[in-house]
């Protein structure tokens, strides 16, 4: 394919980006330029996309077969670059999140459960349930007949931004003995990065069109897993020490927050890592292995360092305060 990544330098968007060149499409991006380098044999197209008329110059005169858009701020930037490629685009897949789904969100839902209110035109991106929404709305605006809505859930693997993954890992490996957020047997859902960009590029090929929730199967893993299978990449001299929720709570230690497991007040939300993906399947989303995910996010790291947290996630460091941590701990051990 002929493909337009806007953005295309961090996580889903330097994904999709890799697999598209793997893939052996032909690859133009666009951005400021500012972050990263453009990987070999990509076209480096650079506006600023909260300037339309900067990006109406960048884009002037090419089409593409297909578009796939990351944004997740103000969603008048994505009907700015939408309004652009009308017409000049066969398939809009936009990365949107579980997230448009109205709180709180019912066990097992599917892709008909209600949606939060959005604005297409709206410049507010402090709200990121409605930013989605507003994105998808405006999407579907300019090209509904092209336009593919992919719900993400926990996105996980290597240039992971938000900070879940690559701080267990940095946890772990410091050593010793390491808290944990029981249950061991709380179900989690994810979807490894490389995956979602095979789906998306794969989709747009075929002109796959509709809304998508796309995350991994439910029951496939459990937190224990996911945390016992990040020790052993490490392959360091950890030890997992599990305090149930009231318990961290008690203690001002909000783990577990970083999975989705349980809200600010301590309460255990439903909906958030059961969820109906049999559509997203029947077209084909699969997921690799959860050791090949965690593997190769800490080879990354290893080789790259830590990314620069993305400016709407929560700050890592607000998940554990290691003098807390190790009262709680000593508490524990008697």
């Amino acid at each position: 394919m002929k493909l337009l990544v806007l953005g295309g330098t961090h996580h889903v968007g330097r994904a999709v980006v890799e697999t598209a060149l793997e893939r052996g499409d032909d690859v133009s991006t666009l951005n400021r330029g500012l972050s990263r380098a453009p990987a070999p044999g990509v076209r480096a197209l650079l506006a600023d996309r909260t300037d339309p008329e900067a990006v109406r110059r960048a884009l002037d005169g090419q089409e593409w077969d297909a578009v796939i858009d990351t944004w997740a701020w103000a969603p008048r930037v994505v009907r700015d670059t939408a309004r652009l490629l009308s017409g000049r685009v066969g398939h809009y897949g936009y990365v949107s999140s579980r997230g448009v789904h109205r709180w709180p969100w019912p066990a097992g839902a599917d892709e008909q459960a209600p949606l939060v209110d959005g604005d297409p035109g709206s410049t507010d991106d402090t709200d990121y349930a409605a930013a989605k929404r507003g994105g998808e709305l405006a999407v579907l605006e300019y090209s509904p007949e092209a336009a593919l809505l992919a719900r993400a859930g926990m996105i996980l693997g290597p240039y992971e931004d938000v900070g879940r993954i690559p701080w267990w890992l940095r946890r772990m490996e410091k050593g010793g003995r390491v808290l944990a957020p029981a249950p061991a047997e709380t179900p989690l859902q994810y979807i490894d990065v490389r995956d979602l960009a095979a789906w998306l590029l794969r989709s747009a090929e075929r002109g796959l069109s509709g809304a998508f929730t796309t995350t991994g199967p439910p029951g496939a893993i459990t937190l224990g897993d996911l945390l016992s299978t990040a020790l052993e990449v490490t392959g360091c001299d950890t030890e997992l020490v599990w305090a149930e929720p009231e318990l961290l709570l008690r203690h001002g230690l909000p783990l577990g927050m970083e999975f989705g497991l349980r809200l600010p007040d301590g309460s255990v939300p439903s909906g958030m890592h059961d969820a109906d993906v049999s559509a997203a399947q029947a077209e084909g989303l699969t997921t690799r292995p959860l050791r090949e995910t965690l593997a190769d996010t800490w080879t990354w790291l290893q080789a790259e360092g830590d990314p620069a947290p993305r400016a709407d996630a929560p700050s890592p460091d607000t998940w554990l305060d290691a003098a807390a941590e190790q009262r709680l701990l000593d508490h524990l051990a008697h």
